[in-house]
């Protein structure tokens, strides 16, 4: 039995209803994305209805203003994003960090002799409570986080090493990179590191251990105490509690013994 080919009014039918199914989804999407933008909306309004309402609490609660934040963020905005406009002017929230970015590089400069401009988170935020007083607006370490991450857009140096599930905060523009913040990290315990340690742990050659820890000496980020026994050790000051009770030069330092 002869089988019929398919016809022009065939596929001419099939392409047609193609098309209509082609044009239904696009339909279908374009109604999705208008209720997602309308909820976004609605959520944008409800949270603008809650700042104002809780402006004071996400001022002066440093807890509550991390969960209004990421609130925010669920829907993109960024009350710290200008200085100016509803949120800034509702929340006084620009002011804010930029108050808190002045005292944090107040900080790091005074103590920039002694730490060649590395910081512990915790150094940090203890001695910016301190400084506030114990009257004014409490101030949680993902403020200064917050407030960091706003100077390191400015292109003035500072930054974040990740230490020991905390951060190095560093105020300085040496150039670090993922070597020295190893480095870093491995003598995040003790507060200082020495070239035989540093070829255990890591696995790296002598040459390698020392252009590191020469480069920390060099940026002012490590003192070096040849006297010690065994091998020469370098000394972190930003981890090394004792430097962090008292002034101490690194002439001093390095008469110190551990």
């Amino acid at each position: 039995m002869h089988r019929r080919g398919v016809g022009a009014g065939a596929i001419a039918k099939k392409k047609l209803a193609e098309a209509k199914y082609k044009e239904r989804g696009t339909v279908l999407a374009e109604d999705q994305i208008a209720q997602m933008s309308k909820q976004l909306e609605t959520f944008k309004t409800h949270l603008e209805e809650f700042a104002s309402k809780h402006k004071q609490e996400i001022r002066k609660n440093s807890q509550f203003r991390v969960q209004f934040q990421e609130m925010c963020a669920t829907i993109g905005v960024d009350p710290l994003a200008s200085g100016k406009g509803f949120w800034s002017e509702m929340l006084g929230v620009g002011d804010f960090y930029y108050e808190l970015g002045v005292q944090i590089i107040e900080v790091c400069l005074a103590l920039k002799h002694r730490n060649g401009g590395l910081i512990t988170l915790d150094e940090l935020h203890h001695r910016v409570l301190k400084g506030r007083g114990k009257f004014a607006q409490d101030v949680s370490q993902d403020d200064l986080v917050r407030a960091i991450k706003k100077l390191k857009a400015m292109g003035n140096g500072f930054g974040m090493i990740p230490v020991g599930g905390s951060y190095l905060v560093q105020s300085v523009p040496a150039e670090l990179n993922m070597d020295h913040t190893v480095v870093l990290q491995l003598a995040e315990k003790k507060g200082y590191v020495t070239v035989n340690e540093i070829r255990d742990s890591l696995k790296w050659e002598r040459e390698r251990a020392s252009h590191v820890l020469d480069h920390l000496l060099k940026e002012g980020l490590a003192w070096l105490d040849s006297q010690a026994a065994g091998e020469p050790q370098y000394w972190l000051p930003a981890l090394f509690s004792e430097l962090l009770s008292r002034d101490v030069t690194p002439e001093e330092a390095n008469q110190m013994t551990p």
